[in-house]
C-alpha cells in the first residue's frame, strides 16, 4: 500500500488536472506520522534521482526539525548530501518562524543564530505571512526546475504548526493555490490531527486526493484498566500501528486499503494485517442480540449449496450453464439425472441454485464490470 502511494505521487499530475495531494494523519495515542512522512520523502527522493519520477526536485517546508535533520537522514538512506542542490530546497521555518532571532541578530545580541547545514536552505522569519510562504515555496521549486521547464513535488511536515500562525481558510487557500499551480507534480503534508477540531480534518482530507491514517493496533477502552496495566499497551503504540489509506479515483469511487506499520530502527515497515490482530479486534467487538458469525452447521450447509456455474463432477463434458435453456428441458436433465444416480444420503443436504434467463434477448453472462465495482 505504501507503494501505491509512492507511484501516485511519483506519476504527478495529468495534463490540465490538479496534483495529487497526501495528508498523513496521526494522533498522541500512536505517533507515528513523522516516520511515515520520513518514509514517503525518501521514496520519492529516489525515484527522482533514478529519473522515474515526473518532478525533477522536492520543496522541503521544514517546520517540526531543522535542516540538519533531513540532511542526516537523507545522508543514513545512502543518497550524497554534496549533490543535494540539483534536487532539494529547504524552505527553514523552523530555526525563526516569527523572526526573534534575526531581531536579536540585527541588536548585536547574537551573532549567528542559524546552525549551518549541507543543504541549500532558504529562512521564513514570518510563518503568519503565507503569502509570502507561498512565493518562497513556488521560487525555490523553479529554482530546481530551470527556465521554466519541469515539475516539482512540496513536502510540508507539519500542517499543524502552520494552524498555529494562521487560520485555516488562509492555509486552505495555500494549498489549493499550490495543487493548481502548473509546475507543481505532488504534494504531502502531515497533520497531528488530534491538536484541531474535527472540520480542520475534513478541510484536509477535502483537499487531498488520498488521505492515510496511523491508528493504534488495540483501542483502549476507557475506565477498563489502570495506568500501570495499560503501560505494555502504550508502548506497544509507539512501535507500531495500523496504516488506514483512501485513494480517490478519478471516477469519483473511493479505494480503501489497510496494512500494518512498525518501527524498525530510525525507519518503519510495512505488512499484512496479522491474523492475531484480526483475532483481538473481533474480541473487541460489543455484544449484540444477533450472531455475527456463522455456527458450525451453517457452513456445512453454506457449503453444500450448489453454484450456478460450478461444474459438479458428474463425468458429463464441462458446460456453463448462460440461462437459454427452457424450463422444461432442464426438468426433463434433472429427471434424467436422478435416474442414472440415484439420491444418497449425501446429496440430500445438498441446495441448489437454479437461473432461467428472463428472454433470449439479454446479452450472455460474463466477467466483465461496466461499473468497476468488483474485484474480478
Amino acid at each position: 500500500m505504501a507503494e501505491t502511494i509512492s507511484r501516485a505521487l511519483r506519476d504527478g499530475a495529468f495534463e490540465g488536472e490538479h496534483a495529487p495531494a497526501l495528508s498523513i494523519k496521526d494522533t498522541i495515542h500512536t505517533p507515528l506520522g513523522s516516520f511515515v512522512f520520513n518514509h514517503i520523502l525518501t521514496q520519492l527522493t529516489s525515484n527522482i534521482l533514478a529519473g522515474k519520477s515526473q518532478s525533477r526536485g522536492v520543496v522541503l517546508v521544514a517546520l517540526t526539525r531543522p535542516p540538519s535533520f533531513y540532511a542526516e537522514l537523507l545522508k543514513n538512506k545512502g543518497f550524497d548530501i554534496s549533490l543535494s542542490s540539483k534536487w532539494l530546497r529547504v524552505l527553514d521555518c523552523y530555526s525563526d518562524p516569527l523572526g526573534w532571532k534575526n531581531k536579536l541578530m540585527e541588536r548585536g545580541t547574537v551573532r549567528n543564530p542559524y546552525e549551518e547545514t549541507l543543504l541549500k536552505t532558504s529562512l521564513c522569519k514570518n510563518l503568519k505571512e503565507l503569502d509570502k510562504v507561498l512565493s518562497s515555496i513556488v521560487e525555490l521549486g523553479k529554482e530546481i526546475v530551470e527556465e521554466g521547464k519541469g515539475r516539482f513535488a512540496v513536502a510540508i511536515d507539519s500542517v499543524s504548526e502552520i494552524l498555529r500562525h494562521s487560520s485555516l481558510p488562509s492555509v486552505a487557500r495555500i494549498l489549493s493555490h499550490l495543487r493548481s499551480h502548473d509546475q507543481v507534480s505532488c504534494i504531502f503534508c502531515l497533520l497531528h490531527v488530534d491538536l484541531h477540531e474535527a472540520k480542520v480534518a475534513a478541510t484536509l482530507e477535502y483537499l487531498s486526493t488520498m488521505h492515510a491514517d496511523v491508528e493504534p493496533i488495540v483501542q483502549r477502552t476507557n475506565g477498563q484498566r489502570s495506568a500501570s496495566e495499560d503501560l505494555p499497551m502504550v508502548e506497544q503504540c509507539f512501535k507500531r500501528g495500523k496504516f488506514h489509506v483512501r485513494f480517490k479515483r478519478r471516477n469519483g469511487r473511493v479505494r480503501v486499503m489497510r496494512e500494518e506499520l512498525y518501527v524498525e530502527g530510525s525507519s518503519i515497515k510495512f505488512k499484512e494485517i496479522s491474523s492475531e490482530d484480526g483475532m483481538t479486534a473481533q474480541s473487541l467487538v460489543p455484544k449484540v442480540q444477533f450472531n455475527l458469525e456463522l455456527s458450525e452447521k451453517e457452513r456445512l450447509d453454506r457449503a453444500k449449496v450448489v453454484l450456478p456455474f460450478e461444474h459438479q463432477g458428474t463425468g458429463r463434458p464441462i458446460q456453463i450453464y448462460d440461462g437459454r435453456k427452457s424450463l422444461n428441458e432442464s426438468e426433463i436433465e434433472q429427471q434424467q439425472a436422478s435416474v442414472e444416480k440415484p439420491q444418497t444420503t449425501e446429496d440430500s443436504g445438498r441446495g441448489e441454485i437454479i437461473y432461467f434467463r428472463d428472454s433470449d434477448d439479454e446479452m450472455p453472462d460474463s466477467d466483465e464490470d461496466p461499473d468497476d465495482d468488483l474485484d474480478i
